[in-house]
């Protein structure tokens, strides 16, 4: 690898540090191309990336983030997951994880905010963004619905007591 290739690792990386809603380190070895193929695919649909990169590369890259504290986590055979969401990254890696042993979860960062494996688990039990808008759309739109359904219940009631009296009067 030449240096103009490597700096444009390092560039790429500083975009991708600068912009994720976080970051995900994991220890790949033993991983098939075929697995690590089927990994990018899930990370891609969910909003994110996996990129393999040297570790000297990658702490290039964090000096002077907020995440810069996750170079402690740049050991040995590393990959990194990224995302936009902040909780994408980790409910894929944890989902695969469980899938595959040999994918081995270190840690990550969101913001600031460092973790370790612990942390990256209780991050993937929280709700991704999708899930938290559909939820508030929920609660928005359950008093229109409840009013919408108090509105029309007289109508209602009246239509089935004039079909009741129909058929009554047939009868």
């Amino acid at each position: 690898m030449d240096r103009a290739q490597k700096e444009a690792v390092v560039a790429e990386l500083d975009k991708a540090f600068a912009e994720s809603g976080s970051v995900v380190v994991c220890h790949y070895a033993g991983l098939t191309v075929a697995q690590m193929s089927d990994l990018r695919i899930q990370m891609k649909n969910a909003g994110g990336q996996v990129r393999v990169a040297k570790n000297t590369l990658a702490k290039i890259a964090l000096e002077g983030k907020a995440c810069e504290g996750l170079k402690e986590h740049l050991v040995g055979q590393t990959v990194l997951a990224y995302a936009e969401d902040p909780v994408a990254p980790a409910k894929v890696i944890e989902a695969y994880a469980k899938k595959n042993e040999k994918l081995v979860i270190i840690g990550g960062a969101m913001g600031a905010e460092v973790f370790d494996a612990e942390g990256v688990k209780s991050l993937a039990k929280m709700p991704s963004r999708e899930e938290v808008i559909a939820s508030i759309v929920g609660a928005l739109m359950a008093p229109a619905s409840n009013l919408a359904g108090a509105i029309t219940a007289p109508a209602t009631n009246i239509a089935g007591i004039l079909k009741t009296l129909a058929e009554k009067e047939d009868a």
